[in-house]
């Protein structure tokens, strides 16, 4: 009778345990990459009001800086407030660089939708749906009618302006001549 030796069901189950580690891994990850996008703008939002709040934090600390005008300053105060200043930069490029991540990845997740019109997104209380869309269209026909009347009385301003040119040159030609003749008798 043998024996098995004893490190090949050891090894086994490491490759087992790895094998496991690397799938939840793997589902971490992918549900990282899932994010949905709604938790992304709310992320984006926060990381703006982060950006505003520390940028209040930057003209306050400017506002009470002195400057080296022949006044004596403290160095350590100066220093303090010169690495306070640095810090919030710092921390700045570091949020708007959070906020492009956003952004991008924002925008990687809806490339493929359609975009919806706005009015389609605006609830409106009315029993029936068909009420909207003729209202809808009857504001698109009158809207497309009065451009039509603003064309139309835009090309008539057009004609009349240049009646009003033509009487214009026509009379200063006649005023010219008046004037030479008046001219020509004296």
């Amino acid at each position: 009778m043998t024996t098995p030796p004893l490190g090949t069901p050891f090894v086994g189950q490491q490759q087992q345990q790895q094998q496991q580690q690397q799938a939840q891994a793997a589902q971490a990850a992918q549900a990282a990459r899932d994010v949905n996008t709604a938790s992304l703008c709310r992320i984006g939002q926060e990381t703006v009001q982060d950006i505003v709040l520390r940028t209040m934090e930057i003209f306050q600390l400017l506002r009470n800086m002195q400057l080296p005008n022949g006044v004596t300053y403290h160095p350590n105060t100066h220093q303090d407030r010169l690495g306070k200043l640095q810090e919030h930069l710092r921390m700045l490029s570091v949020l708007f660089r959070k906020l492009r991540l956003v952004y991008d990845k924002c925008n990687e997740n809806c490339a493929g939708l359609d975009p919806i019109p706005p009015e389609h997104l605006i609830p409106f209380v009315e029993e029936d749906g068909s009420k909207h869309e003729d209202r809808s269209a009857t504001q698109s026909r009158m809207a497309l009618e009065e451009r039509r009347e603003i064309l139309e009385v835009n090309k008539k301003l057009k004609q009349k302006n240049q009646q009003l040119k033509q009487i214009m040159d026509q009379l200063r030609n006649l005023i010219w001549e008046i004037n030479s003749m008046l001219a020509v008798r004296s």
